[in-house]
């Protein structure tokens, strides 16, 4: 019996290289603004959150009246190259290996339902998912409450459920929620603040991601 009955993705990051166009939109949102340009590791530490918590933590000093202008002038960067992103390598082939053994597969995401349902339509992975949750529906991570709603509908115990993710955010929202969790090292957060969070492991590739599911899930 597979060790793990769900597993959970996170979508930016993980399964799609979008951790630079992130970034950059939210610069250049900034710019447009005439507002202080985040770092790039501020930039990347926000993926993953919701866009108003994105937006808080990577400039704490904004007016409130600037997050409707900041928020729209970062979908129409983001959007202006979201065509144009695509799955890391391995992906597919990973999601429809996990797919044909029986897995529950499931996406707890940042990004809105709308923004989710372009980029999978975009990938063709839609209908290898059994559900997802988005931050427009739920409690930004870390915040349990995506993996909750997601292992009550789809009837799986969190003993029985695993969180992959490439944020501390995704990590902590496992260890809040009591579901193990599987770092990646190749989107937005370094290693070792991914260590820090004491996943089961850390995977530095999809290569690496896919022979630990082969062999621990």
């Amino acid at each position: 019996m597979n060790r793990f009955e769900l597993i959970v993705f996170d979508w930016d990051g993980t399964l799609m290289d979008s951790t630079g166009a992130i970034a950059g939109a939210l610069q250049a949102a900034a710019r447009d603004l005439g507002l202080a340009e985040p770092s790039d590791e501020r930039a990347r530490h926000i993926i993953g959150l919701g866009l108003r918590d994105a937006l808080a933590h990577a400039l704490p000093d904004l007016p409130e009246a600037q997050y409707r202008p900041l928020a729209e002038r970062y979908r129409y960067h983001f959007l202006a190259g979201d065509s144009e992103l695509g799955l890391f390598a391995g992906i597919p082939e990973l999601i429809a290996g996990l797919s044909r053994s029986g897995r529950l597969l499931a996406v707890a995401t940042g990004k809105t339902r709308q923004g989710l349902q372009r980029a999978m339509a975009n990938s063709g992975l839609e209908a290898m998912f059994n559900s997802s949750r988005c931050a427009d529906e739920c409690h930004s991570k870390p915040n349990p409450q995506m993996l909750f709603e997601l292992m009550d509908e789809l009837g799986v115990l969190p003993e029985r459920t695993l969180m992959i993710g490439d944020t501390t955010h995704d990590l902590l929202m496992a260890r809040n929620a009591g579901v193990a969790a599987l770092a990646v090292s190749y989107g937005a957060h370094p290693r070792a603040e991914l260590l820090a969070a004491a996943p089961l492991a850390c995977a530095a590739s999809v290569a690496e991601m896919q022979h630990w599911l082969d062999t621990h899930a």
